[in-house]
């Protein structure tokens, strides 16, 4: 005779829809536990370990009250790894401040309910607590691939990130950061499936836990052999990467502008061998459209061809952009960033919003910034064709992909100064080193308030300056590896890969606890 669901059920969890709050809890705790794996906290095994904690409960619940378990998990993960998302309101406290709390509350509740509808999705779907144990875990990380895509996107603190600053990393060549994210929840997944119902509960997950712990030590081993291996030698481009540090309450004030631009053309001009010097994002407070008269002045000081951020208008028309001027102050080619942070730089149906006092919340310029074409390629000087990614676009792995050629490295232009000083620009540097990972390219980051490096091949931080201080990098651009297994094959095996996990959810373990 088969056991009734509910015997598999812990005293502690619920066997109602929704669960008492008091129950929430430890969800609550473990999801905000595992958050502490992201920078800058960099505990690596938080997510594992405490994501297993959480399938453990997960999988052993009604699906009713799977939603609300996973609900409180997430808020506690995306509450703690999203907490920088307030910064932003408090540049002009007395204007924005009063909406710092509610943004937080509204990201970490949108974030959980990606966690909570595919997890009350897979446990519908599963036929026994084993197979809940299967299918939650990978529709979590569908979802994080998810969440890449969905409402323009926002892949930022995905289960896998923990792994950044380990050699665990290396495993993104091959996987991408979606198989990062699967990785972990497969490791945390394991005491739980692999739980011996009839032995003592620690002794029942002793085996899981064993295999856990072996896993992880072959990719560890794995990663440290990839970073063992020789990298190809640095190109012969002297770069210089130029940091004003511009706080920015008073980036844009007329008179403390001039200081940071003075600041730009004294850090490029000073001694030293450079071939290409590199500005931030929307480093100056004029658009290119007015730059004739002070271009000459730019060049002189960089003493090489520059790349700067700026803004730019086209009729009436404003972009957010990247451009190149050669050592005679000519402008050569433009980019225009293509993926634009809802509200921050666009507002959908901005023009007609804007009637009522409705803009974009980082736009300069107009009532938002317009979106370019689309991923480019773009050459200055001497150096290596490069990839242009603006600030937020670096975040999306999907943008490395599909150019009709490969460029010789990767350049993130950005201005984390909205970020704060205390976990946004350290995540945000922390995901520009997964994309050198995944590409095999070197990648070079003008931060204006910092983190400004320049990261090899394997993400690697060859050279740096803190953050909140001006100064400058001077290095020669790393090598490129060959195209990894990644950039050739994408996520789609890792994608089937979870598709399968969910179908084996839905059609193994029919003998057991049918509901």
């Amino acid at each position: 005779m088969r056991k009734p669901r509910s015997s598999l059920i812990p005293p502690r969890l619920s066997r109602r829809g929704r669960p008492p709050l008091r129950q929430l809890w430890p969800d609550l705790l473990l999801g905000s536990a595992a958050a502490l794996g992201l920078a800058p906290f960099g505990i690596w095994a938080a997510p594992p370990v405490a994501l297993a904690a959480l399938i453990w409960r997960l999988a052993r619940a009604r699906p009713a009250a799977v939603f609300w378990h996973a609900l409180a998990a997430g808020f506690g993960w995306f509450a703690l790894a999203l907490f920088w998302i307030t910064e932003p309101f408090l540049v002009d406290v007395a204007r924005h401040g009063w909406m710092a709390p509610f943004a937080l509350l509204l990201m970490a509740l949108g974030g959980a309910l990606f966690w909570a509808i595919p997890s009350w999705g897979a446990a519908r779907l599963s036929r026994s607590w084993r197979a809940q144990a299967l299918a939650i875990p990978a529709a979590l990380a569908l979802s994080d691939w998810l969440r890449g895509w969905i409402f323009t996107g926002f892949p930022w603190a995905e289960i896998g990130h923990g792994w950044i600053h380990t050699p665990v990393a290396q495993i993104a060549a091959w996987t991408g950061a979606l198989g990062l994210s699967t990785l972990t929840l497969a490791l945390a997944a394991l005491p739980t499936l692999l739980w011996r119902p009839g032995v003592a509960r620690g002794a029942g997950l002793l085996p899981g836990v064993m295999a856990g712990l072996a896993a992880t030590g072959i990719l560890w081993a794995a990663g440290l052999a990839r970073l063992a291996a020789p990298l190809p030698a640095d190109t012969d481009t002297a770069l210089r990467v130029v940091q004003p540090n511009a706080a920015q309450h008073l980036k844009w004030h007329p008179e403390w502008s001039q200081v940071f631009f003075q600041r730009l053309l004294d850090l490029s001009a000073e001694p030293g061998a450079r071939d290409l010097v590199i500005w931030p994002e929307t480093a100056v407070n004029f658009l290119l459209d007015d730059a004739g008269q002070v271009l000459p002045l730019m060049s002189q000081a960089a003493g090489a061809p520059l790349v700067m951020g700026i803004q730019r208008r086209q009729g009436s028309r404003f972009y957010n952009s990247l451009a190149t001027i050669d050592p005679g102050g000519g402008i050569g080619q433009v980019y225009d960033k293509f993926h634009l942070v809802p509200f921050g730089e666009y507002v959908p149906w901005g023009d007609a919003l804007a009637r009522i006092g409705i803009t974009a919340f980082a736009a300069q310029q107009g009532n938002g910034y317009s979106p370019g074409t689309g991923p480019a390629i773009l050459a200055a000087g001497d150096a290596p064709p490069f990839q242009p990614l603006i600030c937020y676009e670096a975040i999306f792995s999907q943008h490395l992909r599909g150019l009709k050629a490969r460029p010789g490295w990767l350049l993130q232009a950005t201005n984390d100064a909205w970020f704060g000083r205390i976990s946004g620009p350290y995540q945000h540097l922390a995901q520009a080193r997964l994309r050198a990972i995944e590409t095999g390219l070197p990648l070079v980051r003008a931060a204006n308030t910092g983190v400004s490096a320049v990261i090899d091949a394997r993400g690697q931080i060859r050279a740096s300056l803190p953050l909140n201080e001006a100064g400058k990098i001077d290095a020669l651009l790393p090598g490129a590896l060959p195209p990894t297994l990644w950039m050739r094959t994408g996520n789609l095996p890792t994608l089937i890969l979870l598709a399968a996990a969910l179908l084996a959810a839905t059609t193994l373990f029919r003998g057991r606890t049918k509901r």
